[in-house]
Formats: structure tokens, C-alpha cells, sequence
């Protein structure tokens, strides 16, 4: 980055949060990586700003995630409802996904009566 770059300079300064992700977000400890800019192109190299993006988020093996309990989904549920009435938040849905194994959020309430795994909440 640009060592005059304003936004930057709020960043270090403490006045921008470096994580733009609220402390629900499945994205919240993903490191923020930058990609320079390619070489060539109709703009000047220094013109041309790096892109930002997020590393890959890798998430743990269903067996190693700990568990509080099993809940049974109810008709016409949700991922986001189901989420908040087992974990009190409705925006860590996917937090069920991860402890289920599930990439479709979808999947998880698609069938009344199936059983879904409820991690234990940390950080």
C-alpha cells in the first residue's frame, strides 16, 4: 500500500477497524490479503491499486467441532430461524452449517424432524 494512503493511515491510526467483519461474521478471523496489481494495462503501474481480498477460510471436520446438542428442525424453518432459537443469534446459521457438514444452508432445514448438530459457541 501506498504509505500515503489516507484510508491506510486510519487503519494504523485505530480509527477504521482493520476487520471489516462484524463478530458474527463466518469471515471475521480471515486474513485480509492484498494482490498486487497486474503489470500492464491502460493505467500507470502506481496508479493502479492492489486488490484486496480474503484468504481462504478453512473450516474443521464436523467430528472436531464441539457440540452442545441435537435439535429436531421444525415445519417451514429456516437456517436463519433455526439458528436463532438454538444459538440466539440468526446471523451464525452458518455456524450450524459448519458443524454439520453442510455447504447448502438450505440443506440443514429442508426436511421437518431432521436432526441438526448445535455447536457450542466460542469467539
Amino acid at each position: 500500500m501506498n504509505a500515503n494512503d489516507p484510508v491506510q493511515m486510519l487503519i494504523d491510526a485505530g480509527a477504521i477497524p482493520s476487520n471489516p467483519f462484524d463478530e458474527h461474521s463466518r469471515y471475521r478471523n480471515a486474513e485480509i490479503a492484498l494482490l498486487p496489481a497486474p503489470p500492464a494495462g491502460p493505467v500507470a503501474p502506481a496508479q493502479r491499486p492492489p486488490l484486496a481480498y480474503l484468504r481462504r477460510r478453512f473450516i474443521a471436520q464436523p467430528n472436531e467441532i464441539a457440540l452442545a446438542a441435537y435439535v429436531l428442525v421444525q415445519d417451514a424453518e429456516r437456517p436463519d430461524l433455526l439458528a436463532a432459537r438454538t444459538l440466539g443469534e440468526p446471523l451464525a446459521w452458518w455456524r450450524l452449517a459448519d458443524a454439520n457438514g453442510v455447504l447448502d444452508p438450505a440443506a440443514l432445514t429442508a426436511t421437518a424432524g431432521a436432526r441438526v448438530a448445535v455447536p457450542v459457541l466460542t469467539g
